[in-house]
């Protein structure tokens, strides 16, 4: 049976002999109404303060649930980020490998072809002097026959030139004309 405060304060009872005093008696039911009032509004206060905190936690509640699905969702994100990097660092550093290495065959490669042309050149450089040295020593030789014939015209003309001292056969059998030398 449910009583409400106005219930209280509208009860009358039956007189009955040798009963109890009726002013005491109302005054007592208008006392407890007025603390069942206060303790039906108080209920009621925390029902309400009870429902706003329920809902208030079921905010709170949604709240974590989101910043926990956000927080995973950049987790994820973070690693998924980190992963890409790594993967992107490893690709980099693959290809800068790689190119290091083309670079590598080809620098060895012109390096090769440097020093077969630096030996090509030697070679060439050695032939040169060759051909210089013998043609130095053809010129050498050829000057040296130059100034040995020179020498004999000289030796020849000078011989030509002197006279040549004949004994003649006889004395009478001397005939004037010109000496000739012949060697």
């Amino acid at each position: 049976m449910n009583v409400s405060p106005l219930d209280l304060r509208q009860q009358r009872f039956r007189s009955a002999f040798r009963g109890f005093d009726k002013v005491e008696v109302t005054s007592l039911l208008v006392a407890v109404a007025d603390d069942y009032e206060q303790a039906l509004r108080e209920t009621d206060r925390l029902r309400q303060e009870l429902a706003r905190s329920e809902a208030a936690l079921n905010e709170h509640r949604e709240h974590e649930k989101s910043l926990k699905g956000t927080l995973i969702a950049a987790q994820k994100l973070a690693d998924d980020i980190k992963a890409s990097a790594e993967e992107e660092s490893r690709r980099m550093i693959h290809d800068a490998e790689t190119r290091s290495e083309l670079l590598l065959e080809k620098t060895q490669a012109r390096l090769e072809d440097i020093q077969r042309e630096i030996d090509g050149m030697k070679l060439k450089r050695k032939d040169v002097e060759a051909t210089i040295e013998a043609t130095i020593q053809t010129m050498r030789n050829t000057l040296e026959f130059v100034r040995e014939q020179d020498a004999r015209e000289r030796e020849e003309k000078i011989l030509l030139h002197r006279p040549r001292h004949v004994e003649p056969p006889d004395s009478s059998a001397v005939t004037p004309g010109p000496l000739l030398a012949a060697r």
